[in-house]
């Protein structure tokens, strides 16, 4: 069988606080509307941006994570797989396309959010387990030479 990727990256931010749900087995899932945009000049030299929302879906131990530590405006890099769905209601169907998230990293500083001082500025969740990165782990990011 030829193998296949079903991979996706993205980096936003958040328009809402993560919404938490329990299923009936007791996992916990994490719901996040994460959006995008993209800024371009148009032919007649106006600037134009569209933004696209990507719903999210994190599980278990991220989901754990993202209800403690993120709200709206949070900006976060995630990566994971696309989901295709679909429910019927009233007898009109209804597509749904949702990120399922592997891997979520929290981006900014302390100083990003008065109540974060407490906090670790980065969290980074890697399946089962979790690493934390302080702002003096990542002080070297900004002496770039180019």
């Amino acid at each position: 069988m030829a193998r296949s990727l079903n991979k996706i990256q993205l980096i936003g931010n958040l328009g809402r606080d993560p919404e938490i749900r329990v299923t009936p087995s007791g996992t916990r899932v994490a719901s996040l509307s994460v959006a995008t945009s993209r800024e371009w000049t148009d032919r007649s030299g106006q600037r134009q941006e569209k933004t696209e929302w990507h719903r999210v879906s994190c599980w278990d131990k991220l989901a754990e994570v993202c209800e403690r530590y993120l709200q709206k405006g949070d900006r976060v890099y995630i990566e994971g797989s696309v989901e295709y769905s679909q429910s019927e209601q009233d007898g009109q169907v209804r597509y749904f396309t949702d990120i399922r998230a592997r891997e979520m990293i929290m981006l900014g500083g302390r100083g990003d959010r008065p109540e974060s001082t407490s906090s670790p500025s980065v969290q980074r969740s890697a399946g089962a387990g979790m690493q934390d990165f302080t702002d003096d782990a990542l002080a070297g990011e900004d002496d770039l030479p180019f």
